[in-house]
């Protein structure tokens, strides 16, 4: 092989490489992959979850606190901190959810209460049917 056709295979191979590193990104940007219409959803029992307790639980790779609040039925919120991403836990003592990073604290509906977390907690969609909770 001669060298002046080594290199031109050898250039027209890297601009192919380089080509399909710009298309197949934008392609995936332009047509991306249909997800499926129902996300995924978490479903416990109602007696997972005592009242004035919770539980943490992943939805979609996102974690979630469950509360079963006394007199008031479950609530799912997302567990991450609204200031610096923390994680939080609910405190039955205080009837709070607590961020331990900085100390911002919730209620059960997920309002900041005190600290420095500027926005209240994400609510995830729960649906209570009969002796199940679906959450998601």
């Amino acid at each position: 092989m001669e060298r002046r056709n080594f290199l031109r295979s050898f250039l027209t191979f890297l601009g192919s490489l380089t080509l399909v590193s710009f298309v197949y990104p934008a392609a995936r940007f332009l047509y991306p992959t249909k997800q499926n219409d129902l996300a995924d959803k978490v479903v416990l029992h109602k007696k997972d979850v005592a009242p004035g307790s919770s539980l943490n639980i992943t939805l979609d790779n996102k974690p979630v606190i469950v509360v079963h609040r006394r007199n008031q039925g479950f609530i799912a919120l997302s567990r991450v901190c609204t200031h610096l991403g923390c994680l939080v836990r609910y405190d039955r003592g205080e009837d709070r959810i607590i961020c331990p990073c900085h100390a911002a604290q919730f209620n059960l509906e997920g309002n900041v209460i005190s600290g420095p977390a500027p926005r209240p907690l994400e609510r995830i969609p729960l649906q209570v049917k009969s002796e199940k909770i679906y959450i998601g």
